[in-house]
């Protein structure tokens, strides 16, 4: 990828190599990605150490349905994610397998993860990446990608969803690689470039 792509190399220089984020598969990977939705990862860390501790000894699809509604106010759970994952530990616990998706092919997997309540696209792409370590997932849905693609490559605006997915092209078959790249680039780069023309 560094000989392939000049604004690699640069990144990469900037961040050395990024640290990867690995999430267990199952139930619990795909509830640490719902919970870290749209919060800060700060915020997300805090939130999944408190329902750690409210499901203890592990977060499993049957302790999650036994937790109520205040149970997971407390822990700080939004409206929406507690629906989006009631949904996906009921879905597991009348057997759906999650487990089992591992080994399909990315597009087949990322349509069965859709079709999960509430689960949209940057959920599964951000659960092939994080949980099933697929070298070529891609969240181009993700702000910070996005912030990231736009500042690395001198865009005048920041690329939408499918124009990052475009540029990401000359990624293939590592972009994955590119996306663990561009949010560690995310977190060294001049805080100037970064808030600059993505509005």
């Amino acid at each position: 990828m560094r000989r392939k792509c000049p604004h690699i190399r640069h990144i990469h220089d900037l961040t050395g190599d990024p640290p990867l984020r690995d999430y267990r598969p199952g139930f619990a990977g795909l509830a640490r990605i719902v919970v870290g939705q749209q919060v800060s990862l700060a915020a997300a860390q805090a939130i999944w150490a408190r329902l750690e501790l409210a499901s203890a000894p592990a977060v499993t699809p049957q302790k999650f349905l036994l937790l109520n509604d205040d149970d997971l106010r407390q822990v700080g759970l939004s409206r929406g994610k507690v629906k989006t994952l009631r949904g996906i530990a009921t879905a597991i616990a009348d057997g759906f397998d999650l487990d089992a998706l591992s080994g399909k092919p990315e597009d087949e997997l990322h349509a069965t993860l859709t079709a999960l309540p509430g689960v949209g696209p940057w959920s599964a792409e951000i659960y092939m990446l994080f949980c099933l370590g697929r070298a070529d997932a891609f969240a181009a849905g993700d702000l910070a990608l996005q912030i990231s693609a736009c500042a690395a490559l001198g865009l005048e605006n920041r690329p939408n969803r499918d124009e990052l997915l475009a540029i990401a092209e000359r990624w293939k078959p590592w972009r994955g690689v590119a996306a663990h790249l561009l949010w560690a680039y995310y977190k060294v780069a001049d805080r100037t470039l970064l808030t600059k023309k993505h509005s």
